[in-house]
């Protein structure tokens, strides 16, 4: 065989082009970084992110590129640990504003000692003149200020499961008993053009429910709807207003006692995306009293929602994407409380840990086993067989109605719709009067007199409805009765 010969015709131009290769790879090379630097200033750290990443893995001991490349890290959600590792070797090199960033890292973590050193320090590098710049950093600081509160307050909670799922199916993790009534995905319930990302509660008997849906501005407000015979109607605003809240709202829940209403909300003082609420129907004026906004660990930095409390089962769930992949969301299963505990600690990592739910297990109490409720916690309840019945209405001996459709006679039925629309309203006055009643005699004299005008006014509706009712089911039950012969 003979050996290969290339001629020096064919190497002159590779060996050329191989030269002038290795030449421009440091033009190309600082071409890149300089937009990458320009990209860094114009706040797009996504698109820089991937040139700094390059860069610091040849140049791990750069100070510039390891600040660069923790700031790009930090602001884009990035790995906390390397953004902490790169911005503290930019710190040791001096770097002004690896300072800055380090203060609001140690702050999202609530390391609040480390957070106030770190702004101390890039405050005292600042120019006398440099008003910007300090205004940025009272920011911060009360950012950090406000934080350090809310994890001093952190509710003592026990947190016993934990469930990562996908965020589009969240709602099989939550196992209802009857009795806390039932959930489900507001495009199962209702037709729409477009996707609606909320849910919708149903009562124990379904006779009410409770959703959000976007206005026309596209942020979502709660509404509530009552059973009429076959279907939902007489939809109602929640008084949006009332709750004097300036974002969406959204995932409802009520309690079985009727009153108290949990939702999430996206305010101007939100800690993060969706946090958590508590609010209670005052049946006196017919609005919800103000929300008061649930304690860590329940509410987070992220979007926290659709808090459920089992009464019947003694425990709850609550939804939160802290430290989820994108469409992933944890599910906890906790024990509620029936009054307020904080956790009391004086260290502060301990505290953290609490208020971001680093560890579950840390936040159970010694000796207790848990397994038992854990299981409990994941049971479904068995399926009631379930028979359709709106009302009950005796049309002879050989006839009882249970749904509107089962009337032969038009007229009948129209009659007999009045029947169940009236006994609506009364349930609704009824109730009123039950409570206005109980609360007439803790209220104040000026209060007393208010109510006493309500309650007579309620009382004489409550009677008239009581008077017209019967003689109407009378009317429907004969025009039936004719309708049949």
């Amino acid at each position: 065989m003979k050996p290969l010969i290339i001629s020096n015709q064919f190497m002159k131009p590779v060996f050329i082009y191989i030269v002038l290769s290795f030449c421009c790879l440091p033009v190309a090379f600082s071409q890149t970084l300089a937009e990458a630097k320009d990209l860094y200033l114009k706040g797009e750290y996504a698109k820089a992110l991937p040139v700094f990443e390059t860069e610091y893995a040849t140049k791990p001991n750069d100070a510039n590129i390891n600040h660069w490349y923790g700031v790009c890290l930090f602001e884009t959600g990035g790995d906390r640990v390397q953004a902490e590792k790169s911005l503290l070797f930019a710190s040791q090199k001096r770097i002004q504003d690896s300072f800055y960033y380090l203060g609001q890292l140690y702050t999202d973590e609530f390391r609040f000692a480390e957070a106030t050193e770190a702004f101390n320090k890039y405050e005292s590098m600042l120019k006398k003149k440099d008003d910007d710049a300090r205004a940025r950093l009272e920011e911060k600081r009360k950012e950090m200020s406000r934080l350090n509160r809310v994890v001093s307050n952190t509710e003592d909670i026990q947190i016993i499961d934990s469930l990562v799922v996908d965020k589009t199916t969240f709602l099989s993790a939550y196992k209802l008993s009857h009795s806390s009534g039932r959930l489900d995905y507001f495009d199962k319930v209702f037709t729409s053009n477009k996707r609606v990302e909320s849910t919708v509660y149903f009562n124990e008997k379904e006779t009410k429910i409770y959703y959000a849906q976007p206005e026309k501005n596209g942020s979502y407000t709660l509404y509530s709807m009552e059973k009429l015979l076959d279907k939902y109607g007489n939809e109602k605003k929640l008084s949006a207003t009332n709750f004097n809240l300036t974002g969406d709202l959204n995932y409802p829940y009520v309690m079985a006692d009727g009153v108290t209403i949990y939702f999430s909300a996206k305010d101007y003082d939100s800690l993060g995306g969706y946090d958590l609420f508590v609010s209670r129907y005052n049946m006196n004026n017919d609005t919800y009293l103000a929300p008061e906004r649930l304690n860590m660990p329940f509410n987070s930095l992220y979007n926290d929602y659709m808090m459920v409390v089992d009464e019947e089962k003694g425990i709850g769930w609550f939804a939160s994407d802290r430290f989820q992949p994108e469409g992933k969301v944890c599910i906890y299963t906790f024990i509620p409380n029936k009054t307020v505990k904080i956790v009391e600690s004086d260290d502060e990592k301990y505290m953290a840990g609490r208020a971001r739910i680093t560890s579950i297990k840390d936040t159970w109490l010694k000796g207790q086993n848990y397994s038992q409720l854990i299981a409990l916690a994941r049971k479904a309840p068995k399926e009631e067989v379930k028979v359709v019945r709106d009302f009950e209405f005796v049309i002879n001996d050989g006839n009882t109605y249970y749904k509107l459709a089962d009337f032969k006679n038009k007229t009948a039925r129209d009659t007999y719709f009045r029947v169940v629309q009236m006994k609506s309203d009364l349930r609704s006055v009824s109730e009123k009067l039950d409570n206005l009643r109980s609360t007439y005699s803790k209220s104040s004299q000026e209060a007393r007199r208010t109510m006493a005008t309500e309650i007579t006014d309620l009382e004489k509706k409550q009677e008239q409805l009581q008077r017209q009712i019967p003689p109407l089911e009378v009317q429907a039950r004969n025009q039936e009765i004719q309708g049949l012969q």
